[in-house]
């Protein structure tokens, strides 16, 4: 059996810079390994007497094995990263994880809401519904970001757009920079979307006080608990629930989430409330 303890080796093929602290990391690795990732799901990524860090994939995973994580550069792991170039090996345990509930969004309408880098884990959501677009009703992604230059992924909204409605805001426009959508905060995007709250399924991914706020707002809409899902983001070591670092509750972020229905982790008094 494999231990899934045991990290493989994997080379970075490729990096886009996304703003100044965040790039995002097209990988190679074993294609037999990664092929059954479903979006929501996670890596740990590091290096040998470095640590590892827990990263979503950013991606659908290619037919010869690739796929992508974006990463910020904030903690000793990620710095390590950083410093890494078109090339060089990286260490990956995963994939873990609960997914996205896809499959069950079916038929209906879809309403994805990310915060920061929160829009990594979603896009390969999007991914995905643009793969099969005749399978969802409206879809709707509302995006709020810091200012215009912290915006990831921005070179792709104008093809997303022809197929899914997008939104978007940000917190603040620094003097001198254009910007012509709107500014605030991003529950304050839900005015304008196009989903039918009784039909649809929503994903949520950013700060978790941006998700209580969003979770909240869209229960007083009419989205039904059992279609409103929250992904977070706990530190972790062993990705397996086994280390018990990233309990949360009753619950272990890396085993029985990343992704949660809201409600399941709502009651926990230090999370979600």
């Amino acid at each position: 059996m494999n231990n899934l303890l045991t990290p493989v080796k994997a080379a970075i093929l490729d990096i886009k810079d996304e703003t100044p602290d965040v790039r995002t990391y097209t990988i190679g690795a074993d294609a037999e390994k990664f092929k059954n990732f479903q979006p929501g799901q996670f890596n740990m990524v590091g290096a040998p007497g470095v640590g590892e860090a827990p990263i979503s994939l950013s991606s659908l995973v290619e037919d010869g094995g690739s796929f992508q994580h974006t990463i910020r550069s904030v903690g000793r792991v990620t710095q390590y990263l950083e410093k890494f170039k078109r090339g060089d090996e990286i260490f990956i345990r995963g994939p873990y994880g609960r997914p996205w509930p896809i499959e069950a969004a079916r038929g209906g309408d879809l309403l994805l809401v990310g915060g920061g880098l929160g829009l990594a884990p979603l896009r390969p959501v999007v991914h995905a519904v643009l793969k099969e677009r005749k399978s969802f009703g409206g879809v709707t992604l509302a995006y709020g970001a810091r200012d215009p230059l912290n915006i990831i992924c921005g070179d792709e909204f104008s093809h997303w757009q022809e197929s899914i409605q997008i939104l978007l805001t940000v917190d603040e426009v620094p003097k001198g920079t254009e910007w012509a959508h709107a500014t605030g905060l991003v529950t304050e995007l839900l005015d304008e979307t196009k989903i039918k709250p009784a039909e649809a399924t929503a994903f949520i991914c950013g700060p978790e006080i941006m998700m209580r706020f969003v979770a909240r707002r869209l229960l007083l809409e009419g989205i039904s608990p059992a279609r409103l899902y929250v992904s977070l983001e706990r530190r972790m070591k062993c990705g397996i629930g086994q280390c018990g670092h990233c309990q949360h509750g009753s619950a272990f972020v890396c085993k029985d989430g990343p992704v949660f229905l809201y409600r399941e982790i709502s009651r926990f008094p230090d999370g979600l409330l």
